[in-house]
């Protein structure tokens, strides 16, 4: 069974006992967003998923910007913490991200390498704006609904419903619905003006830890030609594309997802 921790900087669901797997949601989520993930690998792993500084029950990043940097520093700062109340007092964690999620892990990975055993991302992107998206163009159109005075919870439906494939079972929605109607609008905003400045793609080489890339073949936010810039520029990555499914890739193909992590982490623990 799960557990809710909510600490005095950071908050976060865990269930299972062992090595530590980290699971980072992204921008429209938060720590209930990884349900099938903390049934199904706790089994055999201490899985924990935060609520993003700001976001639920976490407090802010302090000052009235969020960047990429203090958010990378700060997923050390909650492992270190995850160590101090386990048995495993040390060594790096598996991290799981998904799409901001995923860039943050990115970054974790590259300049705090001693944290990270192995790296799994999902519905990722190497660099905002690889199609050509202007970064004020989508920028101004997320931020409309809250310039109207709209809280997440208000537009998560159409959100959601926009990022997700044709096959997403409506439990799974509500429950991605329910998670991203723990943000406020400020941490929102924050993250929105932070995700624009992403470009991972210098770090990429860099990375050692062994890397699944995954993506849903229908997925438009973060569309598969972006996985492969990922699977190809960092060194030890394996690339899988899952048929029929959008960007809410954790939760509309949990089955798939839950073996290939389980595969990769395997790997990861026989080097």
């Amino acid at each position: 069974m799960a557990t809710d921790v909510d600490g005095e900087r950071f908050a976060w669901r865990e269930a299972g006992d062992g090595e530590l797997i980290v699971l980072l949601h992204g921008l429209g989520g938060s720590r209930i967003s990884w349900e099938p993930q903390l049934a199904a690998l706790s089994t055999a792993h201490r899985v924990a998923a935060w609520d993003l500084p700001g976001y639920g029950a976490s407090a802010p990043l302090p000052g009235e910007s969020v960047t990429f940097p203090a958010l990378a520093h700060a997923a050390t700062d909650w492992i270190a913490a995850l160590h101090r109340t386990s048995a495993f007092h040390d060594g790096p964690a598996h991290v799981v991200g998904i799409s901001m999620g995923a860039m943050i892990a990115q970054y974790l990975a590259a300049w705090h390498p001693e944290y990270v055993r192995s790296l799994t991302l999902l519905s990722a992107s190497p660099a905002f704006g690889l199609d050509g998206t202007s970064p004020q163009k989508w920028q101004a159109a997320r931020l409309a609904p809250l310039a109207a005075g709209q809280q997440p919870a208000d537009f998560a439906d159409r959100v959601l419903r926009s990022l997700a494939g044709p096959n997403i079972d409506e439990a799974a929605l509500a429950g991605q619905q329910h998670a991203m109607s723990r943000i406020g609008g400020p941490a929102l905003q924050r993250s929105i003006e932070c995700l624009i400045t992403h470009d991972a793609r210098p770090l990429l080489a860099g990375i050692t830890a062994p890397t699944l890339v995954m993506v849903g073949a229908l997925d438009e936010e973060t569309p598969p030609a972006y996985a492969h810039v990922l699977s190809e520029g960092i060194p030890h990555a394996w690339l899988q594309v899952v048929p029929g499914v959008g960007h809410l890739l954790n939760v509309e193909a949990p089955d798939v997802v839950n073996a290939a992590i389980a595969r990769h982490l395997q790997h990861a623990e026989d080097r």
